[in-house]
């Protein structure tokens, strides 16, 4: 029998769109893999694509008596089903997950931190709190990934894990995807036609589920001020409210751009597939997040060679070279994202620069290929360590 893998994260938006690929290598790599997380949307998509999908629910919100009852199921299926690797995704789901795979002793336990649920501006006794929790459940892991860098070095000084347990494996995409030669002039006037922008027009974009966090309120409010001396330019949001978002906020982003007067300038285009087409488009891709762990969509638009404005959080300082591949400004600062991303579109030339040296940046540090290579490498290591490898 091939060894058994679960893969476990809360949602199905987020098997959609990160686990998918890891998925997909391990089962070519010869591992049976399932993977569990609450029902959603994605299911049947991703059903017809071949992934084995088991339903358990996992509420994204502090829900303490819905965590235990989320462990109970996921003890049992444990123990009913007998894996030889669980690998935990998504902070609440890393937690129920380390937690049941202990008390089912599942023989290997690895977490992807894809962002410490704690940050920077977190307030201090909550940030201490949730540190706690990832000190807690460090122990019951065998291996731990970060995509950042940043997030390995607080790891180890938090004491969350020990040096020779945990390593940074990045994050990446697919840059034969996410190439700005594949997509012609036809597929962008097409999209430009979808969003009646005219085709002179400069375009900024986002792409992030319709939350607060995300920095919506600092794009509105940015749009407005570039606005004032740059009166051609269009906005692209790409991205949508989940159900399990519980500080979703669409409704008063829209009611701000109706105050702004923005509504034919601010275009929503939703949950998309078709995300290299639509970062052709844009002439600055912005992400103005209050919280990161390594975002996957700076590393699309760079390899789509687009220059990029984000806030100087983790992740976004390690992806972003400043003053090389775009520019870096402080988290709720509306006023200096939009001075940014004025300077670009008032100097196209180093734009375009700029996004030259991103896709450069983007083939040489954040492959897909690269990321996937990693973590089998741990996968194997933990692998001869439990003396599982003649079953490999």
């Amino acid at each position: 029998m091939p060894l058994r893998v679960l893969q476990l994260c809360a949602v199905d938006f987020t098997v959609k769109n990160f686990l998918r690929p890891l998925i997909h290598f391990l089962k070519d790599q010869g591992f049976e893999v399932t993977t569990a997380c609450s029902p959603g949307p994605y299911f049947p998509e991703l059903q017809r694509e071949g992934l084995t999908l088991v339903s358990l629910p996992i509420s994204r919100s502090m829900d303490l008596p819905k965590h235990l009852k989320s462990t109970l199921q996921l003890y049992r299926y444990l123990k009913k089903n007998r894996f030889d690797i669980i690998h935990v995704h998504t902070p609440i789901a890393s937690l129920i997950g380390r937690l049941a795979a202990r008390l089912a002793d599942v023989p290997i336990k690895i977490y992807t931190a894809h962002g410490f649920y704690f940050h920077d501006e977190m307030p201090p006794a909550r940030r201490r709190f949730h540190i706690m929790l990832e000190r807690m459940a460090g122990r019951w892991s065998d291996f731990i990934f970060t995509q950042s860098e940043e997030d390995r070095v607080t790891a180890i000084r938090k004491k969350i894990a020990r040096p020779e347990r945990i390593i940074t494996i990045g994050n990446g995409v697919n840059l034969e995807r996410f190439d700005p030669e594949r997509i012609s002039d036809e597929e962008k006037a097409k999209r430009r036609l979808e969003f009646h922008i005219p085709a002179d027009a400069p375009i900024v974009g986002i792409i992030g589920r319709m939350v607060r966090e995300k920095g919506y309120t600092e794009f509105i409010e940015a749009a407005a001020l570039i606005l004032r001396e740059i009166p051609q330019t269009h906005f692209l949001c790409i991205g949508d409210e989940l159900q399990s978002d519980h500080d979703a906020s669409k409704s008063l982003f829209l009611s701000r751009i109706r105050d702004l007067g923005l509504k034919d300038r601010i275009h929503f285009a939703g949950m998309r597939s078709d995300i290299p087409e639509l970062l052709s488009l844009l002439t600055v891709y912005t992400l103005p997040s209050y919280r990161e762990g390594m975002p996957r969509s700076i590393i699309e638009a760079m390899g789509m060679g687009l220059p990029v404005v984000a806030t100087r959080i983790r992740g976004c300082r390690e992806e972003v070279a400043e003053g090389e591949t775009g520019y870096l400004v402080q988290p709720r600062d509306a006023t200096a994202l939009a001075q940014a991303v004025l300077g670009l579109l008032k100097a196209p030339e180093r734009a375009k620069v700029m996004g030259c040296v991103g896709r450069t940046r983007a083939r040489a540090l954040f492959s897909e290929k690269l990321v996937l290579e990693r973590q089998l490498a741990i996968y194997e290591k933990l692998i001869r360590e439990k003396g599982l490898e003649a079953r490999r």
